[in-house]
């Protein structure tokens, strides 16, 4: 190669040295071809993505939901299971609670005391209207009648509140049938993310019995060094590796975390969910430029020089030796920075020899 480079350089019929950066040399077609010198145009790109970060899948809170019993009982049948679709309102599990039918009987009376009540102050206030009745008892027959609707109100919302819907309640009152079996309904459409009951079990009331949650968008629960914060803020964009799945970061967190001196910042992402899963663990990489002054180029492209990063610039008469900045690294390209502007092409293979009939060419 050595000797390839020196036949080349007696081939080359001047290396012009301007200003620092402005460096020309001047290669023939036959010199390109014999120092096995390629170029390709430089592709400009408007986000750069820098290190990889650990991040953990996580459903947002509004979307979580912990499905449990709000009386006691028995697990008669669990109708799901963990993995398993639902929509809002499908039936997950029946339990068989003496409880409930305790807050049935004690419904049906107050309905019963209520309808009482109904006859009594309508009928008095008939009579208050004659000058039959006292004012005060009419008032009494009132606050009775307050009373027993405000009892069987509470009682409704007990029955609803521990499972009972509009139509389970309607066929009470229809056809005064009580039942033991308390229906539990999925709250939102979602995924059965956890069981944490099992038939025949004993429950209490609030016990849970599932997880469920709905997983788009999700969120992502990313560690990142503290010294890497500083370049981040909301709206940032993010980079799912291996599955092709972007976001934007929505919040930074203010707490620096002992054990790694990490942290945590969140990212959602709304496309392409289906690809994660709750818990799960994965990469990131957040975007650290989009002024749309970035290029990717190969690695192959770049040499260095007293610490300094450099690209063979393509003119008419060969090249230029330009400086720029590397913004980041990828596995096979870099990211820079320089006085470009799209489209120019640069030298990717063969950089080696114009590296030393540069140098040589400068001493």
């Amino acid at each position: 190669m050595r000797k390839l480079i020196l036949a080349a350089m007696l081939l080359v019929p001047a290396l012009s040295s301007q200003a620092a950066g402005t460096e020309s040399i001047v290669v023939s077609d036959q010199q390109r071809q014999m120092l096995g010198i390629e170029s390709e145009k430089l592709k400009k790109i408007d986000v750069a993505w820098g290190t990889k970060h650990p991040a953990t899948v996580q459903v947002p809170n509004e979307q979580l939901r912990v499905v449990s019993t709000a009386v006691s009982g028995l697990v008669e049948r669990l109708e799901v299971a963990e993995g398993a679709e639902v929509k809002k309102g499908d039936v997950l599990a029946v339990i068989m609670s003496p409880k409930l039918l305790e807050m049935q009987r004690d419904y049906l009376y107050a309905l019963t005391a209520l309808d009482l009540a109904s006859t009594a102050v309508k009928r008095d206030k008939n009579l208050d209207k004659e000058g039959v009745i006292s004012k005060r008892g009419y008032h009494e027959t009132r606050s009775e009648h307050i009373r027993a609707k405000t009892s069987a109100d509470q009682m409704r919302q007990l029955l609803e509140h521990s499972g009972m819907d509009a139509g389970d309640l309607q066929n009470l009152i229809e056809k005064e049938q009580l039942s033991s079996d308390l229906k539990i309904r999925a709250p939102l459409d979602g995924i059965i993310l956890e069981q944490m009951a099992v038939p025949g079990q004993r429950l209490e009331a609030l016990d849970p019995i599932y997880r469920v949650g709905y997983l788009s968008p999700l969120w992502l629960e990313i560690h990142a060094p503290i010294d890497d914060v500083a370049s981040i803020k909301q709206g940032t964009k993010i980079r799912v590796e291996k599955f092709d799945i972007g976001g934007k970061v929505i919040t930074i967190g203010r707490m620096v975390h002992g054990e790694d001196q990490g942290v945590m910042i969140r990212a959602e992402v709304a496309e392409n969910t289906e690809r994660l899963r709750p818990g799960q663990f994965v990469q990131v990489s957040l975007a650290v430029t989009a002024d749309g002054q970035s290029f990717r180029v190969p690695r192959s492209a770049l040499i260095r020089r007293h610490g300094d990063s450099w690209l063979f610039l393509k003119n008419a008469d060969g090249f230029i030796a330009t400086q720029v900045s590397v913004i980041s690294e990828e596995s096979s390209h870099l990211i820079i920075s320089g006085p470009f502007e799209g489209g120019e092409e640069i030298a990717v293979s063969g950089t080696s020899a114009l590296k030393a009939i540069w140098l040589e060419a400068g001493e």
